[in-house]
C-alpha cells in the first residue's frame, strides 16, 4: 500500500498540485474539520461511488487516524484505482481545515 505523509500533503497543496483527496470519515467528523480540497464519502459507501472515481487519477485517503483510510485505500487497489493513504490521518495533519 502506498503512504503518504501529511506533511507531504501540505506541501504538494502549497505548490498548487492537483489532488484528489477523499475523506472517508462520517459526517458528524467532518463537521469538525476537514481539508478543505478533500472530497467527502464515508467508508461505508465508497463501494457506492466507485463509478464517480476516475482510474487515471491517483486519490489520496484521508480518516481521523489513517485506519480506515489505510482500508479505503487497499479496497481502491483491490478495484483497479490508484490509491494512497494519508499516514496519522487527520490527527497528525498540521495544515488548515474548514
Amino acid at each position: 500500500m502506498k503512504i503518504i505523509t501529511p506533511e507531504e500533503v501540505l506541501k504538494k497543496i502549497d505548490e498548487g498540485q492537483e489532488l484528489h483527496l477523499i475523506d472517508v470519515r462520517e459526517p458528524e467528523e467532518i463537521a469538525t474539520g476537514k481539508i478543505g480540497i478533500a472530497q467527502t464519502i464515508p467508508l461505508g459507501t465508497l463501494e457506492f461511488h466507485l463509478d464517480e472515481l476516475d482510474k487515471n487519477l491517483e486519490y489520496i485517503m484521508v480518516c481521523r487516524s489513517g485506519r480506515r483510510s489505510a482500508q479505503a485505500t487497499s479496497f481502491l487497489e483491490e478495484n483497479g484505482y490508484k490509491a494512497a493513504n494519508m499516514e496519522g490521518g487527520m490527527l497528525a495533519w498540521e495544515g488548515p481545515v474548514e
